[in-house]
């Protein structure tokens, strides 16, 4: 069943087209879930999730960019992207240092998937946002400020 979730969303539309299968129960919501890393997305601090990830000493790269505002007018929509040059990317998170949980996003690449992200995150407040890349199996990172005036996670 796993194969199947990854075909589909191979197809471009697979997230809404997982959302109709999943309806229709044709998929359960658990194996829609299957990779999610529940220890990474619980963890409240930076060094708690980057231990979680696996990444427990990313160094600092110029080859991971991060793309975001300076200043996000509101927190609940913030958005993001991350885009790496460093080859065999296999995964990109997202990490909102002082959101009430780390982590905000985390993708997973199959091979030969071009390492350009872009989603939007919620931010609690004005914090520093981190973009994790594993490449070859070693971990990298930058990190941006954003500045938010109007809060997103219960503000």
């Amino acid at each position: 069943m796993n194969n199947q979730r990854r075909n589909v969303l191979k197809t471009g539309s697979g997230a809404a087209l997982l959302s109709v299968l999943a309806a229709a129960g044709i998929i359960k919501p658990e194996i829609a879930l299957a990779d999610r890393n529940k220890g990474a997305f619980e963890a409240k601090n930076m060094a708690d999730t980057l231990k979680a990830l696996g990444a427990t000493t990313p160094a600092d790269s110029k080859d991971v960019q991060l793309t975001a505002p300076d200043i996000a007018e509101n927190g609940a929509v913030v958005p993001i992207g991350v885009a790496s040059t460093l080859p065999n990317v296999t995964m990109v998170a997202i990490m909102v240092e002082k959101n009430p949980t780390t982590l905000a996003a985390s993708f997973t690449l199959p091979a030969g998937t071009e390492p350009n992200i872009q989603t939007r995150v919620k931010m609690g407040q004005t914090s520093n946002v981190f973009a994790v890349v594993k490449s070859d199996g070693k971990f990298f990172m930058t990190s941006k400020e954003i500045k938010v005036t109007l809060g997103g996670c219960g503000g």
